[in-house]
């Protein structure tokens, strides 16, 4: 991996995003409102307290899945992503710029949706810095999911179909909705092999706990390893164009 090439295409990806406002405003401005009405959906600061660390995380994912995901797709089949594997640049390079270039919005929404939900009375036990970074990961995380689905979708719409199979079994099964510890033993095994569960279960001892203690760190470093394996295969079943 070359560092320059890297941040070449970090910042070729942030200029596109600059020129495409809606797509900006579906990741930043987004997440907040989803916060705002989860609020005022349950009106109960008590019920907020309960779910909202949780889909503070959740949310980003969900948004920098998709974007990430027809963001890639749409450079295949523009021909653009041909045309940049004839340079030097290498799939890892092409990935890793990929991944910074989301990175630094991700901070942007998590930052803001932190913010308003704060302003909206969440309240949590522990410190606001490991729930920010918790779900800084998270955003990581959809976007390294988002860049390997891409790699077998050929229409936008068929990106959009792998949300159901990549994103819903994760949210139904990472323990927001039933306590992990509840389900059935073959649920709890699938919820095991999900990154999504180690997300929610980090924030949760955040949004519990005034301190943090190992399993905090264990779950976040599984995350922070899901990360860094989604983009090693989305590197590796990058495809020059859609055929």
């Amino acid at each position: 991996m070359k560092p320059r090439l890297l941040l070449a295409t970090a910042l070729r990806v942030l200029t596109q995003l600059r020129h495409d406002p809606r797509t900006v405003v579906l990741m930043v401005v987004v997440p907040s409102l989803l916060m705002l009405i989860l609020r005022y959906v349950f009106d109960s600061e008590r019920m907020f307290d309960r779910i909202g660390p949780a889909l503070l995380g959740f949310f980003p994912f969900l948004l920098m899945f998709l974007v990430t995901s027809i963001t890639m797709l749409r450079e295949r089949v523009s021909g653009t992503l041909e045309r940049l594997l004839t340079t030097p640049i290498s799939r890892l390079d092409l990935v890793g710029g990929y991944a910074a270039a989301f990175a630094a919005v991700a901070a942007v929404q998590v930052a803001i949706a932190t913010v308003v939900s704060l302003a909206l009375g969440l309240t949590i036990a522990g410190s606001i810095g490991w729930l920010v970074l918790i779900a800084l990961l998270n955003s990581l995380l959809g976007v390294a999911l988002g860049l390997l689905a891409s790699a077998f979708a050929r229409t936008e719409f068929q990106a959009i179909q792998f949300m159901p199979l990549v994103v819903l079994p994760q949210l139904l099964l990472c323990g927001l909705l039933n306590p992990r510890s509840q389900m059935p033993a073959v649920l709890q095994w699938a919820s095991d092999a999900m990154p999504l569960s180690y997300a929610v279960g980090a924030i949760e001892q955040v949004a519990g706990n005034p301190s943090v203690d190992g399993g905090y760190w264990r779950d976040a470093l599984v995350v922070l390893g899901c990360v860094g394996a989604g983009l090693g295969l989305a590197a590796v079943t990058l495809r020059r164009r859609t055929d």
